[in-house]
């Protein structure tokens, strides 16, 4: 079982003070996957990166099951890291990478060749222990790095975006063997990741990290259909965005007065949802409809991206692939109330930003 990993007050500065990892405060529960999620230069690597060993904080606490881990050099924290990067030893083969560790901590060699069959067995490459890694592929060379951090029995493993470099379908791959490695040993594990998707498709928990600082922290299905921020709506991508006020349990706005779902704060808000929630329907006579002229369509091979105007505000929906839906077609549109959230909006909203945010639904 993995060891809870624990993050407090955690502050890190580079140049003139000005901090690059503020306040952030983090658990990672025994025995579970955790994505930090984040944009390229919010500062999700350097907590790897501190928590690791190989960055000291400016302020703050690291531990794990309690014990600080702050002072304790990398190689003697019961943490393991695989980078970007592999990073594999180029004169050494496939095996001796993955005993590396092992012969350093002075495991006897016919205790390090077991160790070593068992990981590389583990990761779905039992018979490349005497393989050069030059002649790996790069889903390899990461299966390789993964067994030489997992040989050590780290109680935590700490992923900085191994599979980045990847092609598509090999993320995928590499995704469904770190999630089965994850359950098979009950490892603890802090993911880090810019991509919502591989995060959702990880994770147990996701923590959302921007500017520095710990933005929201939630399940995955939470952050979609009940996002605590609207800055973690956006990131998330896709949502409707409308400004308005809410009363009550409506929402007047300039698509009319809809009725929402889920209590929301009274006054000024903006209402999300999502592309895939909306609903286009053949009257409008169910609740939240609007009439909306159909500005264009995209086919996506698994849906169809129909963008549409109501009220002054373009909202975006995706459909049925095959929906006979045409640019210039009226049309009306559903917003569920069930599916309708109204978050306090993080910046003033004009006519133009809200266009420029509907049009993230697009892509």
């Amino acid at each position: 079982m993995g060891g809870e990993l624990a993050v407090s007050g955690l502050r890190v500065a580079y140049r003139a003070g000005v901090p690059v990892v503020d306040g952030v405060d983090l658990v990672v529960p025994g025995g579970t996957l955790t994505a930090l999620l984040g944009p390229s230069g919010c500062g999700k690597t350097t907590v790897l990166k501190v928590v690791a060993g190989l960055l000291t904080a400016s302020a703050g606490e690291v531990t794990v099951d309690g014990t600080s881990l702050l002072g304790v050099p990398a190689e003697k924290r019961p943490v393991g890291l695989v980078s970007q990067k592999p990073l594999l030893f180029g004169h050494l083969n496939v095996g001796d990478n993955v005993a590396f560790g092992l012969r350093m901590r002075g495991v006897p060699r016919a205790a390090r060749r077991r160790r070593v069959a068992e990981m590389l067995d583990l990761v779905g490459l039992p018979d490349l222990a005497r393989r050069r890694v030059g002649e790996l592929s790069g889903g390899q060379e990461q299966r390789v790095a993964l067994a030489r951090a997992l040989v050590l029995d780290p109680r935590v493993l700490l992923l900085d975006e191994p599979f980045s470099a990847l092609d598509a379908e090999l993320r995928h791959r590499m995704r469904d063997l770190v999630r089965h490695l994850q359950r098979e040993l009950s490892i603890t594990m802090l993911f880090v990741t810019h991509d919502q998707h591989e995060a959702v498709d990880l994770a147990d928990r996701v923590v959302l990290m921007l500017d520095g600082r710990i933005e929201a922290a939630g399940t995955p299905a939470g952050f979609y259909t009940d996002p605590p921020t609207l800055a973690a709506a956006r990131f998330f991508g896709g949502v409707n965005e409308v400004p308005g006020t809410v009363s009550g349990s409506s929402f007047t706005c300039a698509l009319g007065e809809l009725a929402l779902g889920a209590p929301a704060r009274e006054g000024p808000g903006v209402l999300v949802v999502r592309p895939e929630s909306l609903r286009i329907l053949g009257a409008g006579d169910a609740p939240n409809t609007v009439a909306a002229t159909v500005r264009e369509t995209r086919f996506r091979g698994t849906h169809r991206t129909v963008v549409a105007v109501a009220g002054g505000i373009e909202l975006t929906a995706s459909t049925a692939p095959a929906l006979p839906v045409d640019r210039g077609d009226r049309i009306h549109l559903q917003l569920p109330p069930s599916t309708c959230r109204v978050l306090p909006a993080a910046a003033p909203l004009d006519d133009t930003s809200t266009t420029s945010r509907n049009e993230e639904a697009r892509a």
